[in-house]
This record gives C-alpha cells, structure tokens and sequence, in this order.
C-alpha cells in the first residue's frame, strides 16, 4: 500500500515535514510513506491554461496513492498557499479528479500554541470539496520546535499515541475500494 505525503510548508526543516516523518514510522512495513516534493513548482492556478508538467506530476502522485496524509503548517490563521493553489489545480477537472473518494488525513505543527487547528480545518473543508473522503482525526501539534524527539518522533507519548491512531485509520480506510467508507 502506498501513502501520498503532503507538506504544506516549503520551509527547509519544516516542522510538517517532519510530521510526516513521524507518521512514517507509525506505518505497518507493509506501507509505504512518499513524500511528494514538488509543491514549490507548481504554477499559480489559471483556469484557462492547461497542467504543466508539475501539476500533472501532482495529479499523478494523488491519482497512484491509496490514501493522502496532510502536514500543515498555519499562515494567518488558513492554509498556506502554496497548499491551497496545488489542491485548486488537483481538484480539476470536477467532478473526475484524482482527489475524488480519495482517503485522506490532515495533522498540522505550528510554532504557535495551537499546533494549526484553523488551517487543519480549513483543509479538511477544502478537500472535502473537492471529492476527498477526509477522516474526522485531528492532530494539533503546538510549539513545534520542541515537539520533536531527538530520533524523529513526537516527544509527547499522547502526541504520539493519537498520531499512530490517526495514521492507522488511514490504512484501513485505504485498505477499501475508493467511496467506500464506514
């Protein structure tokens, strides 16, 4: 089983990448975590012209994962737009896109207390629009920079004990035929 990993920050070190780092290691072997790294080269989304290369790469990775799992950082209380514009264009063309009944995750990190609640909300309602079948699981992780373990997990057992929960609902929700949920 393949898992498509999303970071919505495209920060060098970025706390979210680190998440997904993470919920990796909170996989069964038989899963596999890949990171899509390509967020920064995808376009601004223009209605009107065609996918360039990346973001049919985009579309690709989504369309081949079995499930999706969300790191997201908070800017302004939303999601960062770099995030927002790659989901624009992987919500096209509607309702046939590669997000549709597609299981999916959202976590978030944030250097601020509240670990990126807004912006885990804001993408569930984002990828809800679009077709994905998003898991109610949430994972705030505040004040980031401490949050981490020196071997690459969350410091906190909770933290950590709620990310593997998260995580494993995923799999198993990946584990069905897309659209169907229970």
């Amino acid at each position: 089983m393949l898992l498509l990993g999303v970071s919505g920050s495209l920060r060098r070190g970025s706390h979210n990448r680190r998440l997904l780092e993470a919920a990796a290691g909170a996989l069964p072997s038989s899963v596999r975590l890949q990171v899509f790294d390509g967020l920064a080269e995808i376009p601004p989304y223009v209605d009107d012209e065609g996918a360039t290369a990346p973001v049919q790469r985009l579309r690709s990775a989504i369309a081949g994962a079995d499930g999706l799992l969300f790191a997201t950082p908070e800017y302004n209380g939303s999601v960062p737009g770099q995030l927002k514009n790659a989901l624009d264009w992987a919500s096209r063309p509607y309702p046939d896109n590669a997000l549709r009944g597609r299981p999916a995750l959202v976590v978030g990190a944030s250097t601020g207390l509240f670990g990126a609640v807004w912006a885990q909300a804001e993408l569930r309602k984002v990828l809800r629009t679009a077709g994905a079948d998003v898991l109610d699981d949430e994972l705030p992780v505040g004040s980031a920079e401490t949050a981490f373990a020196e071997g690459g997990g969350l410091a906190d057992p909770e933290q950590a004990a709620v990310l593997a929960r998260a995580v494993d609902r995923l799999v198993r929700q990946a584990s069905r035929p897309l659209g169907l949920t229970g």
